[in-house]
């Protein structure tokens, strides 16, 4: 008997360990988006809960990785930068992730699937909102809508991208901050889940699994990262998250 067989048959495992490596790769491309992969294509295969569990010690990982890629003073920069965001998303993902429990299987798909498929047709639209200047209060808003999200779908990205994108954040400046962000909000994430139930003595180890296939493909995403045209690679990636986002609302709603 294989070690995760009480979770899932080996193809499955196998399906797994693939979506991971898949979702590594484009978040060592374009900075983001593991997590959105990772639940939107899991979900399709294994229980909604199964699949949180799965990518939450992925996430943390590979978001210390690119948090600490400049050093660790950018790092400690970018969080006092962005206290409030911090803060407030954090303690809403703290209240949230105890409603996954709650919560039925058609509502974990609709929460996660509506802002990951508003998130690409706005992306592909090209619409790009724009802020005059950074405001506690709206990054209180934002940081609390982005972590009420991310709780109960381990998906806290589109906001906090899109957030960026309004404050015209420099590029390299936007893949640091996305890294702290995300990494801080993963490390709140497993603190909820451990107290939720999602992550328990079966899927811990499934999700420690998990960060070899994610940091696997992360390497060699960031090994391409300067080979291809990053806007068409964004693109394709956006359209596959609209697919993959849309079935999961066509799942909650049918």
């Amino acid at each position: 008997m294989y070690p995760f067989a009480e979770l899932m048959p080996p193809q499955l495992l196998l399906l797994s360990v693939l979506v991971g490596f898949g979702a590594g790769i484009v978040k060592g491309m374009v900075g983001f988006a593991m997590p959105m992969i990772m639940i939107s294509a899991m979900s399709l295969f294994l229980p909604p809960e199964l699949a949180l569990a799965a990518l939450i010690a992925p996430t943390l990982v590979t978001n210390g990785m690119q948090a600490l890629r400049q050093g660790g003073r950018a790092a400690v920069s970018t969080v006092k930068r962005f206290r409030v965001y911090l803060i407030v998303g954090g303690v809403m993902l703290a209240i949230s992730a105890q409603l996954v429990r709650v919560l039925s299987a058609e509502a974990l798909f609709l929460l996660i699937g509506a802002p990951v498929s508003a998130f690409a047709v706005l992306q592909l639209s090209g619409w790009k909102p724009k802020i005059p200047e950074k405001t506690n209060g709206i990054e209180a808003l934002i940081g609390g809508f982005s972590g009420f999200v991310g709780g109960v779908s381990g998906v806290w990205g589109p906001p906090t991208v899109a957030y960026l994108t309004a404050i015209d954040t420099p590029k390299g400046d936007s893949i640091r901050v996305q890294g702290v962000i995300y990494g801080l909000g993963a490390l709140a994430l497993s603190g909820a889940h451990l107290q939720s139930g999602v992550l328990n003595a079966a899927t811990l180890p499934f999700s420690l699994f998990m960060i070899v296939p994610a940091v696997a493909g992360m390497m060699l995403g960031g090994l391409v990262h300067d080979r291809i045209d990053q806007q068409v690679f964004r693109r394709v990636t956006l359209a596959v998250l609209l697919v993959a986002g849309l079935n999961l609302v066509r799942r909650a709603i049918f």
